[in-house]
């Protein structure tokens, strides 16, 4: 069987193409003329340049493939709507039109748990989505709502993976930052850290995401793919501080306090048009200070997903990763 993946040169992207070379699928991996390919450089996956936003650039990267794993997309708490729009939507709908015209089987959305904004505990997929959402949580859910509209009446089925705080080997986007800041003694909890979040290690997610392509179960739904533990950011941090060698970090702001910071960061940010994030924003206080917790019973019942990998195995190898990276 042959399957697209979109953004194959990511984190996430990349870790799905060796998954899916495992399970003996061919895979085209579609990147962008500019990508890194660093990630996919030990994958025997079939390298084809295109961009989702130019629907004429995928016709070739489609073509017999059974399978689609829209992984592309613009990730971030900072910057432009338009852009977010740009490739959140617009570039999932080329994706679902083209495959549509090629008679792909199956279209697997990567979508996010951030579409439901925060300040909740073990909610299943039919939560409301949340609203005054942050450009990329509210371009992801119009993606998602649109996809769904898209394939209601046509033969290209669609599954949606609505991933957790997605972390493991070859993360830059999260856990580097994160431990760059330990090493650096920068990192605070906000309210001690005392509340629920939702971490998915890479490995347990792309076995979701391989499940949701091979039951049929999957069709016309949408599953949050997470680890599935009642962990705090506390006690996430002070497991990673421990695989890799370092003490947790011991401070704490008041949820008041960070988010005032985080405002006034983000009200200099873009009175100075700076398009780098500031240190602080109010989506990551959030994050690091409201409940952000979701049941995965839906993925165990339907797709017969079992988070295979432990925290405390994931963390190490995550620190692994990261110590071997930095030199340390």
């Amino acid at each position: 069987m042959r399957a697209l993946v979109t953004g194959a040169n990511g984190f996430i992207g990349s870790n799905l193409v060796k998954h899916l070379l495992n399970k003996g699928f061919k895979v085209n991996a579609l990147v962008r003329k500019s990508s890194d390919l660093s990630f996919l450089q030990d994958a025997n996956a079939n390298i084809i340049y295109g961009d989702i936003t130019s629907k004429e650039s995928l016709y070739l990267a489609m073509a017999d493939c059974e399978l689609v794993f829209h992984v592309a997309g613009l990730a971030s708490d900072w910057g432009d709507y338009k852009l977010f729009y740009d490739i959140n939507v617009t570039g999932a709908l080329n994706v679902a039109e083209v495959a549509n015209e090629l008679a792909t089987k199956r279209m697997i959305h990567i979508s996010s748990v951030a579409i439901h904004g925060f300040g909740f505990r073990n909610i299943n997929e039919d939560y409301p989505f949340g609203k005054k959402l942050i450009a990329y949580a509210e371009t992801k859910k119009i993606a998602e709502l649109k996809l769904f509209e898209f394939a209601r009446n046509k033969p290209l089925e669609m599954t949606a993976i609505r991933p957790g705080n997605v972390f493991g080997e070859n993360d830059h986007t999260f856990i580097e930052k994160y431990l760059d800041a330990m090493f650096a003694g920068q990192l605070a909890f906000i309210n001690k850290g005392q509340s629920l979040t939702c971490p998915s290690y890479i490995g347990n997610l792309v076995e979701g995401i391989y499940l949701a392509a091979t039951k049929d179960e999957a069709v016309g739904e949408a599953f949050f793919i997470t680890d599935g533990l009642d962990i705090t950011w506390n006690e996430f941090t002070t497991k990673l501080a421990h695989a890799v060698g370092k003490k947790p970090p011991t401070r704490s702001l008041p949820y008041a306090v960070a988010n005032n910071i985080a405002k006034m960061m983000e009200t200099s940010y873009k009175a100075l048009k700076i398009k780098q994030a500031p240190l602080l924003t109010s989506y990551r206080v959030a994050n690091g200070s409201q409940d952000y917790h979701f049941s995965i019973e839906k993925a165990k019942k339907l797709l017969g997903f079992e988070p295979k990998v432990g925290i405390d195995e994931a963390l190490k190898r995550t620190g692994e990763w990261y110590l071997e990276r930095r030199g340390l």
